[in-house]
């Protein structure tokens, strides 16, 4: 049976998403709130006589890990094929947390202070120095009840992607019944058998596939009509990044002494 996995948010700097209609994105690109995909990278273990796999070269639905976002863009709003992003919210844009609060600091010294006007110079400041990216993109097939969401890291690491993230609707049952139930299980087992088609035995534990014991080299795991493919060590990498860059970028008043 495949182990369902705890997802635990927030262990690194979590990017703070805008929500406001006074951006001049492309349509379909619109900024709202997001928790930034975090997850922590918990330990593995390759199973006894298993062989190391090139999780790196996995695809979900042709989306691999490092590919940039206007690559993954034009593969699905450029393109017709089977998925095609959500009528709203597709493109999640973002900033760093640490980034906001330089610039917060930098507008107050500059006497911004009321909350709207703070904000909008906030905005301003990120959107003219390419501080804003995209974050995430969110697509779905309508015909099978599958969506993907596609996590990217920020300008400052070339903004491509770390995370993928696949569910379907194979665990959903329309009633209690024991046939329904039946269904379930039988639509359970059909989903994890393409899985193991496309993909082969898992190499650690009944869920995984890793690429070393290194929990930040990519992983996938699966679970009960869902897949995750992530690299934690490119996301930590491009929080570090953004962390060490901010800091080095606070306009600290010129103290003389």
């Amino acid at each position: 049976m495949i182990r369902k996995l705890v997802i635990l948010w927030g262990i690194l700097m979590a990017p703070v998403a805008w929500a406001d209609d006074d951006f001049a994105f492309d349509n379909f690109a619109v900024v709202d709130d997001t928790n930034g995909g975090d997850i922590a990278a918990a330990p593995v273990s390759m199973n006894a006589d298993a062989r190391s796999v090139n999780v790196a070269g996995f695809d979900i639905a042709g989306i691999m890990l490092g590919m940039g976002f206007e690559d993954v863009q034009t593969l699905f709003f450029k393109t017709k094929g089977l998925y095609t992003p959500r009528d709203k919210n597709s493109i999640i844009y973002t900033m760093h947390q640490d980034w906001k609060y330089n610039l917060d600091y930098e507008c107050r010294q500059n006497g911004i202070v009321i909350p709207k006007e703070l904000e909008n110079c906030i905005r301003s400041l990120a959107r003219n120095r390419g501080l804003l990216y995209a974050s995430e993109l969110h697509l779905e097939r309508a015909s099978t009840g599958e969506k993907i969401v596609v996590y990217f890291t920020s300008n400052a690491t070339d903004n491509v992607v770390w995370r993928v993230v696949y569910t379907n609707d194979v665990n959903d049952v329309p009633g209690a019944a024991e046939k329904f139930e039946h269904q379930r299980e039988k639509k359970i087992l059909a989903f994890w058998q393409s899985v193991l088609d496309k993909y082969g035995a898992p190499n650690s534990g009944t869920d995984k596939w890793i690429t070393t014991n290194n929990a930040y080299d990519p992983v996938m795991t699966a679970y009960y009509g869902s897949l995750d493919l992530v690299d934690m060590g490119r996301n930590a990498s491009d929080a570090a990044t953004n962390v060490n860059a901010a800091r080095e970028n606070f306009v600290a008043k010129p103290y003389a002494f």
